[in-house]
């Protein structure tokens, strides 16, 4: 999967930094001001060695010109990337939603980008990073309400889990969410590195609850949900081999009632996030939704359960 566009368009922002912990970390985010970014996009697909190849591509006018929504967001959303990647990744959404009037924070999560932090905690001491950040933005009067939280895979988890202890936090849209942190360490390198044995891979999962000092059930998002239920728009892609369809529909049905899954036909796990026609009408409702008592409606391609 290749996302085509220029990373310079960050340095059109400006770069903020965040003490947090502990453990001690710096937090790389910027924000994204709603305003008219003109936002193109495009995408193609081939074959290539038998493997279905896949290229989104964005395009934006910066500086954006102020909207109606410039001088009073509608309310603040926080962008969550996946693992090993960066806030660049979620830059097409923020264009997204920044145009439809919501005040956008994209973050480098610890251990990632820009950032600090010599280890990371799947999401579970993240969630302390990302309320002091909240509490960093509220300070600088820099946060409209309400609050909401978009995640990818990793991500998605993480804004499962802060929901679930940050009463701030609103809405929460989860897309490729892992139900179970081992399966899906497993299914990666079933994907992307079968040359590593699988008894090495099990053997670094054993050992990762006395590494960073958490009981191993608290790695899955399983275990939060099944705690304490959380309301949230669950997104799958029918092609997903990493977090397949059926386990982001156990953890909808885990969720509280009112939650929603959409499924996105023949989209992979690195490319769901970036099915723009088929997700922006859902995910638009649903931050737009007060209460979310609303069922979405099916969005063009998608299946909604």
């Amino acid at each position: 999967m290749t996302l085509a566009f220029s990373p310079k368009l960050l340095t059109n922002f400006v770069a903020h930094y965040v003490e947090v912990g502990p453990p001690a970390a710096r937090l790389c985010y910027r924000i994204i001001e709603p305003a008219e970014y003109h936002l193109e996009i495009s995408s193609t697909n081939w074959w290539d060695h038998h493997q279905k190849q896949y290229k989104f591509g964005f395009e934006a006018s910066l500086p954006g010109q102020p909207n109606a929504w410039t001088a009073s967001p509608r309310g603040t959303v926080f962008l969550l990337h996946g693992y090993g990647v960066a806030q660049f990744s979620m830059l097409p959404w923020a264009f997204r939603l920044a145009e439809a009037g919501w005040r956008c924070v994209l973050v480098d999560l610890r251990g990632h980008g820009k950032s600090t932090g010599r280890q990371i905690y799947f999401g579970i001491k993240e969630t302390e990073d990302m309320s002091q950040l909240l509490d960093a933005l509220a300070r600088d009067k820099k946060l409209a309400e309400p609050v909401s939280a978009v995640g990818e895979s990793y991500g998605a988890v993480l804004a499962l889990r802060w929901k679930d202890v940050e009463p701030r936090v609103h809405s929460v849209v989860a897309i490729a969410p892992y139900a179970n942190l081992s399966n899906t360490v497993m299914n990666i390198r079933q994907e992307y590195a079968d040359w590593v044995p699988k008894v090495m891979v099990k053997a670094g999962l054993k050992q990762l609850p006395s590494v960073l000092h958490i009981p191993a059930a608290e790695f899955d998002t399983t275990t939060v949900l099944e705690r304490k239920p959380v309301r949230a728009l669950f997104v799958a892609g029918g092609e997903d081999k990493i977090t397949p369809v059926k386990e982001v529909e156990y953890l909808r049905s885990l969720a509280s009632p009112g939650s929603e899954l959409i499924v996105v036909p023949g989209a992979t796990h690195e490319g769901l996030t970036y099915y723009f026609p088929e997700l922006a009408p859902a995910v638009l409702l649903w931050l737009a939704e007060d209460m979310g008592t609303t069922c979405i409606k099916h969005a063009p391609g998608c299946n909604r359960k």
